[in-house]
């Protein structure tokens, strides 16, 4: 990654003064480590009418990956390459951000001991960054820069110049300048608006970075018309910090029309127990979405497979229309657990006629599963290795052949809302893999297909328009013609 910083000098003022606001002397060069790279600062041009800087960051992709512990999201041969091959040694992201926050510390706070007068100067300057990733085109590049003061020039850079008919590519080259701002201000800019041009964080975005963002926005970004989009990109849309900054930010904006404190205004208002309720978890989100399935099906008798602790057994209890429920794992324990869970040793015998734990295998058939009429696996397939999903599929679909079946998995493609998931990582350390909607929908209708079944899908948990819901249903029913063909093998057996 590469950018300049230029300045040009007259003789009350010369370009050179550049070199004490950043801390860095013109005529060396130095290099900073950094857990990802290394940083360089030198000076291709420097005397009294011109002055320019030059950080050139050298990400170490090796490192990069060491320290996300080397984990890639659902262990996809293509997505473990691209965690080495990206554009990251040479599009300015988030790491040029924090490396510029890290090298020129103290220009970006407006502090400069040797000449205290100088931060506070605006002077003329021009930055340039040949390589920026720019999620919104040119013209969100203009609309986040023209409101600070800066005149942005921000040329498209084509996929290949040998071949124009494939068109632009998602980079800018981008030139800032501006007469009427503090080298501070500049680099506070860039520090907020150079990731959110990427809309990528390649680091773990926490509650602290709220406070770097208003940090690095006072005097700006209270009254930025984009305002809302650079707060969600900056914090990588987590809802609860961004709800957080745009609160922070109100008040700021309050107290200054108000010419007041901002203590002042938020101590105005009396504390409140707070009355908002809280999100229901996925968890029950999902189980709610199952029995709702379940119901709309008429399914009487069902299996859970891969039922665990017992906790959609426990659901399907509750409701007197699913008269014969069975749990089916492979863990003891997990079995254990669920019959503690459910009190199986104190309940009723009516009630407990109407279930039971069996201990089994699904990559086997099992003829103790047939003849129900719906079987759920949620959040089941995902635990098991791919080679292994085919066995499971037929013991299931070509086997058991349940009038209905439901499949729940994870999408992979929502974790990059979970706030409490780092970059990279699987929802549990247990999953094999994790499928974007379109696998899930190609393994599903290849599923469908086989074994005589309609597919229909169904999202769980609140469905983003970007990256859909956290987790994605299947609904399975048995197709007229997937029955008659059940009943002819049934028929081709017996004779």
């Amino acid at each position: 990654m590469f950018l300049t910083i230029s300045t040009a000098g007259a003789p009350e003022r010369p370009a050179t003064d550049l070199g004490f606001l950043l801390h860095k002397h013109p005529e060396k060069s130095q290099a900073f480590t950094t857990s990802y790279g290394t940083a360089h600062v030198f000076y291709p041009q420097a005397d009294a009418e011109r002055c320019t800087a030059a950080l050139l960051l050298e990400v170490d992709a090796v490192a990069l990956v060491r320290r996300g512990k080397g984990k890639g999201r659902g262990g996809a041969p293509d997505a473990a390459l691209a965690q080495y091959v990206n554009d990251r040694p040479y599009a300015a992201s988030s790491l040029l951000a924090v490396a510029l926050s890290g090298v020129f510390s103290s220009a970006m706070r407006g502090v400069c001991a040797t000449k205290p007068e100088l931060p506070s100067q605006t002077r003329q300057l021009r930055i340039e960054v040949p390589a920026l990733p720019a999620r919104g085109g040119p013209g969100l590049v203009r609309a986040l820069f023209e409101p600070l003061g800066w005149t942005v020039s921000a040329e498209p850079v084509a996929l290949d110049t040998e071949f124009p008919q494939w068109g632009d590519s998602r980079y800018v080259s981008l030139v800032l300048e501006s007469q009427s701002l503090t080298l501070a201000e500049a680099l506070r800019h860039l520090y907020v608006l150079l990731p959110v041009l990427d809309d990528a964080k390649h680091y773990w975005v926490s509650s602290d970075e709220v406070d770097k963002l208003l940090r690095a926005g006072e005097g700006w970004l209270p009254d930025h018309p984009e305002q809302k989009l650079i707060t969600s990109r900056y914090l990588s849309r987590r809802w609860s910090l961004t709800r957080q900054a745009m609160e922070r930010l109100e008040l700021v904006r309050l107290a200054e029309a108000d010419d007041s404190e901002v203590e002042d205004i938020d101590n105005a208002v009396e504390a409140e127990a707070e009355t908002e309720s809280r999100p229901t978890p996925l968890a029950v989100q999902r189980r709610d979405a199952i029995v709702a399935a379940l119901t709309g099906a008429g399914a009487a008798r069902v299996l859970d497979l891969g039922c665990g602790q017992g906790q959609l057994v426990q659901a399907l209890l509750k409701d007197p229309r699913f008269t014969e429920i069975v749990g089916v794992d492979v863990s003891m324990r997990a079995l254990a657990i669920a019959s503690r869970r459910l009190k199986l040793d104190r309940m009723g015998e009516r009630q407990a006629s109407r279930v039971r734990l069996l201990q089994g295998s699904l990559a086997y058939t099992d003829t103790r599963l047939k003849g129900y009429d719906a079987a759920v696996l949620s959040e089941v397939i995902e635990h098991l290795d791919l080679p292994r999903l085919p066995a499971l599929e037929y013991a299931v679909f070509g086997s058991a052949r349940p009038r209905t079946v439901l499949v729940t998995t994870p999408n992979v493609e929502y974790n990059v809302r979970w706030e409490s998931l780092p970059a990279g990582h699987v929802r549990h350390g247990d999953h094999r893999f994790e499928w974007t909607r379109e696998e899930f929908r190609g393994w599903a209708t290849q599923v469908a297909e086989r074994h005589g079944y309609d597919v229909r899908f169904t999202p769980v948990g609140p469905d983003d328009p970007e990256v859909g819901p956290p987790t994605q249903m299947a609904v399975f029913e048995m197709s007229t013609a997937g029955a008659g063909a059940g009943d002819e093998k049934k028929e081709a057996k017996a004779a």
